[in-house]
């Protein structure tokens, strides 16, 4: 019997996310995004295909760095215009009882206090269904919307995002002790000062202003697979989201996460674009569609921000010096990996498939749930974050075609358990538990 697949839908509140030119496309209503229905729709489709959860990305800056200007980003929509992933939680999880919903908020950029109230606020309106993915950011411009010349370091983005990890954690777990909520009317006492403490750490000091939430700590998600990010999730991710690569990379990768992280359990979600027909040759057909209108201009603005590289400076065929980049750096560790240290600008391009380096899996329902099954059971992976192609026929063929498939097979499952977030991922309770960082601040 296989493990069971889990899977999240991988979306941004804007039009092009990772598949760009796919708005083009008559059939696609990404540009729906400024409506509530278009995310409550999507969370109802989600809830019926039995997603764990979905997955919102987000920057703070746009992707300038492709000739030295937003203009590609603009003309294709790539991420820009973006609303605020965090308004959209409370209409969704009105609309469902069970989705969780993992939120990218970059910490380079975002005070503790502050921080840590909004994620409580989302915990108790969803009612335990909140998640964190936790980003230092790659983009100068959103250094320089901040008010910054340009991004810190790397690895110095890491090091200050433990400090605010460190404040974030006494202000969830620390700062409201247990019992220290007491509603007593009778005698006129809501909470108990005794049991509420002043946090110290992380450059803070403050009385956390929410009262416990039903998780205190949301889902820690992270997406950093370099050396500096690893260690970084090693400490403190729930949940890793990998970029799709080889089998043999992602196994690696998965070892090295659990082995850091032990003995604390860690879910691996690995990033996939499916395409889906009821039979292989109707998935051919849709490639074949889809493909007229991805868009080249969109994929490498995406990439020269993501990779750090202006792919202006460079011909065709010149090999790309990708040496000094402060962006992702898995990234470019990946593309020196795939095709060697001389790789080009055309090298890039022909990966293209659908406006994004990422290349679908195309197929019927099984011949679908047969590879997601065999690329698991090599990998250890746990299961799927997907992009999103042509909104909301792409989610509906995974919610219709491809989890019945899966079930089929024993592989995926065929209603919620009960709880939240956290304890729907681990089967274990709500709070995080030891040796987790953040459990040292209870009691």
């Amino acid at each position: 019997m296989p493990r069971e697949i889990r899977l999240n839908a991988f979306d941004m509140a804007c039009i092009g996310h990772i598949q760009h030119g796919m708005w083009t496309h008559p059939r696609d209503r990404s540009t729906d995004y400024r409506r509530l229905e278009y995310w409550t729709g999507l969370a109802r489709t989600l809830e019926r295909g039995l997603f764990d959860g979905l997955f919102l990305a987000d920057v703070v800056g746009v992707y300038d760095l492709l000739g030295g200007r937003p203009d590609a980003a603009l003309r294709q929509a790539v991420q820009v215009p973006l609303l605020d992933p965090m308004l959209l939680v409370p209409a969704m999880a009105a609309a469902t009882r069970h989705l969780g919903f993992g939120v990218t908020v970059n910490c380079s950029y975002e005070p503790a206090a502050l921080l840590a109230r909004r994620f409580s606020t989302l915990d108790h309106l969803t009612e335990g269904r909140i998640g964190w993915n936790i980003v230092t950011g790659y983009l100068d411009s959103a250094a320089r919307a901040m008010g910054l010349a340009a991004q810190p370091a790397h690895d110095d983005r890491y090091a200050a995002a433990e400090t605010v990890m460190d404040a974030a954690y006494g202000l969830w777990e620390g700062s409201w002790g247990e019992g220290a909520v007491r509603a007593d009317r009778a005698a006129g006492v809501y909470a108990d000062p005794m049991r509420v403490r002043l946090v110290r750490a992380g450059g803070i000091e403050a009385i956390h202003l929410c009262e416990p939430s039903p998780q205190r700590t949301p889902v820690l998600y992270q997406a950093g697979a370099s050396e500096r990010g690893r260690a970084f999730a090693a400490r403190h991710a729930e949940c890793v989201f990998l970029n799709p690569s080889s089998p043999e990379n992602v196994a690696r990768l998965v070892a090295d996460l659990r082995a850091r992280a032990a003995p604390r359990p860690i879910r691996v979600f690995v990033g996939a674009t499916l395409i889906l027909g009821r039979t292989g040759a109707e998935a051919r057909d849709l490639l074949e569609e889809y493909r007229r209108h991805a868009s080249t201009e969109g994929a490498l603005a995406h990439a020269s921000a993501s990779l750090g590289i202006d792919f202006d400076r460079f011909g065709l065929d010149e090999p790309v010096a990708a040496t000094g980049s402060n962006a992702i750096a898995s990234n470019v560790e990946a593309m020196a990996r795939v095709f060697g240290p001389g790789w080009t600008k055309r090298h890039l391009i022909d990966q293209f498939v659908l406006g994004s380096r990422q290349k679908p899996l195309v197929g019927g329902p099984d011949e679908v749930a047969e590879a997601l099954i065999a690329f698991c059971e090599a990998t250890g992976a746990d299961g799927f974050n997907l992009s999103r192609t042509i909104m909301p026929e792409c989610i509906e063929a995974v919610a219709d075609l491809l989890v019945p498939a899966l079930q089929e097979r024993g592989a995926y499952k065929r209603g919620y358990a009960p709880g939240s977030y956290r304890e729907k991922l681990f089967g274990a309770g709500p709070l995080l538990a030891p040796p987790h960082p953040a459990a040292a601040w209870r009691g």
